[in-house]
C-alpha cells in the first residue's frame, strides 16, 4: 500500500510541478540530456547536452526513491534530491524531485532556502509541522500542521522548515520549480562558513557573546579562534 502511495505522490509532484512557472530556461527543443563529455556536445544551461539521437529511456529514470532513508543524524532528518545530476534528462526542464525522511519526536529538516525554486510539499507518512517566514520587514511566521494527503507551498527564496514532532517516522515529497533548486542550510552557512564569518559581524547580527558564537561555529564546523 505504501508503494502505491508514493507512486501517487510522485505523480502528482510532477505533475504539480509542469504547471508551475519554470524559473529555468525554457527549452527549445524536446530534451537536452546532461553529458560530461565536451568533445562532442553543446553547452546548455550549466551542462553539456548529449545529441538527442543517442538518448535513452535511462536518461530519464531513477529508481529506488520508496526506499526509507537513514535518519539517525544530528538533526534526524534524510533528503534525497533527484535533480539534473541524478537525472540527466531534467536538464533545461526546470523541475526537481525531493524525498524527506523525518526521524520520530523532533526530527528537523532546518531552516534553509531554495534560492533557485518554488517547492511544493506533499506529506506521505506522519505528521509534519510545516512553515516559512516572509521577507523583511513583516518576517511574519505562516506555519501549519500536516497530515498524510496534506500540500503545503514555500514560495520561492523564503526560510522554510519541516518538524515530525509525533512518535512515528514521518516521510514527505517535495516538486521544486529547477533543475537545480540549490539549498542554503541557514546555520551551517552562517556558523560554519570557510572561512569563518567574523565574530565582530555574528556577535552585533545575532546579540551574541564571542564565546557563544565560538561554540557555535565549532558545532557546525567553523574555525574561528
Amino acid at each position: 500500500m505504501k508503494g502505491e502511495h508514493f507512486l501517487v505522490a510522485f505523480a502528482f509532484c510532477i505533475l504539480a510541478s509542469s504547471f508551475a512557472s519554470a524559473y529555468d530556461p525554457s527549452p527549445l527543443q524536446d530534451f537536452c540530456v546532461a553529458i560530461n563529455d565536451t568533445k562532442s556536445a553543446v553547452f546548455v544551461n550549466g551542462k553539456f547536452c548529449k545529441d538527442p539521437k543517442l538518448a535513452v529511456a535511462n536518461d530519464f529514470f531513477f529508481s529506488g526513491l520508496n526506499i526509507p532513508r537513514n535518519t539517525g543524524n544530528q538533526v534526524g532528518s534524510n533528503v534525497t534530491l533527484l535533480n539534473v545530476d541524478q537525472i540527466p534528462g531534467l536538464n533545461t526542464l526546470g523541475i526537481s524531485l525531493a524525498r524527506i525522511d523525518y526521524a520520530p519526536n523532533g526530527g528537523l529538516n532546518p531552516p534553509h532556502v531554495h534560492p533557485r525554486a518554488t517547492e511544493i510539499l506533499l506529506v506521505l507518512e506522519g505528521t509534519l509541522s510545516v512553515g516559512f517566514v516572509t521577507s523583511n520587514p513583516d518576517n511574519r511566521l505562516i506555519e501549519k500542521v500536516l497530515n498524510p494527503g496534506d500540500v503545503f507551498v514555500i514560495p520561492l527564496g523564503l526560510i522554510h522548515f519541516q518538524l515530525n514532532y509525533a512518535k512515528t517516522n514521518a516521510v514527505a515529497v517535495a516538486a521544486l520549480s529547477s533543475q537545480n533548486p540549490g539549498v542554503i542550510t541557514i546555520a551551517n552557512a552562517v556558523f560554519g562558513s570557510n572561512p569563518p564569518i567574523n565574530l565582530d559581524v555574528l556577535t552585533k547580527a545575532f546579540q551574541l557573546g564571542k564565546n557563544e558564537v565560538k561554540n557555535l561555529q565549532k558545532q557546525f564546523g567553523g574555525n574561528n579562534k
